[in-house]
């Protein structure tokens, strides 16, 4: 399982001209999901992304994390990051998991994420989004399981 976490001001996702989700300060994670990934790899990343320090603290260090800032986090399904460019120009998305599977992973670490208390919205799994948002820093950084 692949999350690409950006610290952001604020974001939202549009499916069809409606706003699907929509955060304030805290953090959009695109969330990629491959055939091997189980419910430990959602979550092992839901909780390394709610204690991941990556907010400022008084010295203006990485010193705080999205659950000790009440911070917000968006997720937005992503296969894309599991896009392999090695070989000739159209990506091959063979590495990307099933949508069957990859909805069931993508909904339970969107629950591991609620379960902390933090506020969580969402883009619409499947769905051709438009995700805006405010890189705070910018600050992004790739995790995998």
């Amino acid at each position: 399982m692949r999350a690409l976490v950006q610290r952001s001001n604020g974001a939202k996702v549009t499916v069809d001209g409606e706003v699907v989700g929509k955060i304030g300060p805290g953090l959009v994670v695109l969330l990629g999901v491959t055939h091997e990934d189980t419910e430990k790899d959602a979550t092992f990343l839901a909780q390394k992304i709610v204690n991941l320090r990556i907010f400022p603290g008084r010295d203006g260090e990485f010193d705080r994390s999205a659950l000790e800032e009440s911070k917000e986090i968006l997720v937005v399904s992503q296969f894309t990051l599991y896009g392999r460019c090695k070989k000739g120009r159209r990506p091959d998305f063979n590495e990307a998991a099933k949508p069957e599977h990859a909805e069931k992973l993508y909904k339970f670490f969107v629950q591991k994420l609620r379960e902390t208390g933090i506020t969580v919205a969402t883009g619409k799994f499947q769905a051709y989004m438009q995700v805006d948002l405010t890189n705070d820093g910018p600050v992004t950084l790739m995790l995998e399981s």
